[in-house]
């Protein structure tokens, strides 16, 4: 009997042990040999995953993404250029995109891998033209036939360019992958941004200024300008040049207490995107490049340099009654007064016999340091390579003293006069312009040009100006702007054309504490019905300003001041029975604009 019962099932017979452990031991070779089978097509069918992703992904980075290198179309093959997309964007002061880079693609012949293949030029270049029907046959032909290496035949394909010219299957034909610069906003902002030339290198404002900064930076490089600013600079500058038939205009914006320049317009431009020739006028930056004699604007530097003198005050006045003769010139005024002039008459009245006898009292020397000084002698500090320079006389002679102090004889950049000006009216410090936008609260480097009382009475005399002379049609209801007319004939062979004038006006706003200065510039306004035929500064360029300032004002945050309501005054009708009238602030219209 054995020591260990059987705890076999009921029915379960010895023999079967025996099939049992056949049984199982084939089970686990199958199920061995079925996991061995599916771990080898899991891993199968991950390897074929791995692989077309691959082919995708290069696929895309071909197509779409690839900045280095080239793909051949048909037989070509390529070659690696190593361009990247590497210049960094552009963008305004709120971060507006102005100008940016796109991956694009230029398509290059090899002809001497079309005469490996014995492949026909002329019948490749007709079904290349079939494409690109930009592209002439006959020229493409001799390219293809011809003994170069290697020659561009058309840059920057768009992408369906692009696949049918590679499915044309052309031997010898190759494609570049590159970066394009493209410019959103067109010609709005043309002689500020500037351009890039073919092989994308800056060769004009911001981009060639800053190549180098451009090309090593990924961070966009932000601009002073404000788009929207400059957007109704432009328009209305582009309204003026249309309604007084002008050959031209420019137009700035400049924060006062900074140089930043917030607007900078020059008309004619151009787009950026499919630029002139080079020797097209709309090339030419008015704002920087230009030197003009600025007329009357100048008087507020002679002003300036008188009361910073010492030796004339608010209450000098000046013998006006008749015309001054020196050198053998007479120097006489438009809108003569015929009497003796104080100060702020002298510059409401825009009279050039006052400005004159105070510079004589001032003296040559002081006026050529004063305006040394306040920027008016040297090409101004901004960030674009096309500046020009002030033409200056040499000698400096006791008659150059009386013309420069109305503005003739001394030529200098529309951007000069307007950071001048901006020194005048913020406290008497200049801040060099920049178009760079500078970090909120930081300290801008500046230098004093006048005592701050000095800038606190220009302030008082540009707002009467406004108030009470030749710059009426610039004033703005609640924002007390002051100002300054010029109407400067055009020099010429040696003398000066009567009827060809550049009307300026320079304004700033708030005067009590101002903000911004506007600076526009008509180029030989023609005389309209509203106007009377008048073309002075008055009629031209400060209704324009006083335009720019009404819609800039409150989008820069500025409100305006209450406004009195008009002031009722008694008087008597035709009938002699009562009547009233009304007067608007700002006082008697005059009959002079200059």
């Amino acid at each position: 009997m054995s020591l260990f019962p059987s705890r076999r099932r009921p029915g379960f017979h010895a023999g079967d042990d025996l099939q049992a452990g056949v049984a199982v031991r084939l089970d686990g070779v199958r199920s061995e040999a079925l996991e061995t089978g599916r771990s080898r097509l899991l891993a199968t069918a991950l390897v074929f995953v791995l692989v077309f992703g691959a082919i995708a992904v290069r696929l895309v980075d071909v197509t779409l993404l690839d900045h280095g290198g080239n793909s051949g179309a048909g037989t070509g093959g390529g070659r690696s250029s190593g361009v990247e997309m590497a210049r960094a964007d552009i963008t305004d002061r709120n971060g507006v995109l102005l100008a940016s880079s796109l991956p694009t693609v230029s398509l290059f012949a090899r002809p001497d891998d079309l005469r490996t293949a014995r492949a026909d030029p002329v019948e490749a270049a007709t079904r290349l033209v079939g494409v690109l029907p930009e592209l002439d046959v006959a020229d493409v032909a001799a390219l293809l036939g011809s003994n170069r290496q290697f020659a561009y035949l058309r840059r920057n394909l768009t992408p369906r360019q692009y696949q049918d010219v590679n499915a044309l299957g052309i031997p010898g034909l190759q494609f570049e992958k590159g970066e394009t610069r493209v410019y959103p906003h067109g010609p709005l902002l043309a002689h500020v941004v500037g351009m890039t030339d073919i092989d994308n290198v800056g060769i004009a404002g911001i981009e060639k200024r800053f190549e180098t900064t451009l090309r090593d930076s990924h961070e966009p490089l932000p601009l002073s300008i404000d788009i929207r600013v400059q957007t109704i600079v432009r328009d209305q500058l582009l309204r003026a040049v249309e309604e007084f038939r002008a050959i031209g205009a420019t137009g700035m914006v400049m924060d006062v207490r900074t140089g930043e320049l917030l607007a900078m317009v020059s008309l004619p431009d151009f787009d950026p995107n499919d630029p002139p020739p080079g020797t097209d006028p709309a090339l030419f930056n008015r704002a920087t490049k230009g030197a003009y004699e600025m007329g009357s604007t100048f008087k507020l530097f002679n002003t300036a340099m008188a009361l910073e003198s010492g030796r004339i005050t608010m209450n000098s006045s000046f013998d006006a009654t008749k015309p001054l003769v020196f050198a053998g010139r007479v120097i006489h005024d438009d809108h003569a007064q015929n009497r003796w002039m104080t100060v702020p008459e002298i510059l409401i009245h825009s009279s050039n016999i006052g400005s004159a006898r105070m510079a004589l009292e001032v003296g040559t020397e002081a006026q050529r340091a004063f305006l040394g000084r306040i920027g008016m002698l040297a090409p101004p500090a901004i960030e674009l390579p096309e500046v020009g320079a002030p033409l200056v006389p040499n000698p400096w002679r006791e008659i150059n003293t009386i013309t420069i102090s109305f503005g003739h004889g001394l030529s200098v950049t529309p951007l000069q006069l307007l950071a001048g000006t901006a020194a005048l009216v913020n406290g008497g410090e200049y801040h060099a312009p920049t178009l760079l936008a500078h970090p909120a609260g930081e300290q801008t480097p500046a230098f004093r040009v006048v005592k701050p009382a000095t800038s606190a009475q220009m302030r008082q005399l540009m707002r009467m100006v406004v108030a009470d002379g030749t710059g009426k049609k610039a004033d703005v209801p609640g924002y007390d702007v002051g100002g300054k007319t010029g109407t400067a004939e055009k020099a010429a062979h040696g003398g000066y054309r009567r009827k060809a004038v550049l009307a300026s006006f320079i304004a700033t706003f708030p005067s009590d504490d101002p903000r911004y200065a506007v600076l526009i510039m008509v180029d030989e306004p023609q005389g309209t019905r509203e106007t009377y035929g008048f073309i002075a500064a008055g009629w031209t360029a400060a209704p324009v300003a006083g335009r720019v300032i009404a819609q800039i004002a409150p989008l820069l945050g500025l409100m305006p001041k209450p406004v009195a309501p008009p002031q009722p005054v008694a008087g008597r009708g035709r009938d002699g029975r009562p009547a009233t009238a009304t007067t608007q602030p700002g006082g008697h219209e005059v009959a002079a604009f200059d």
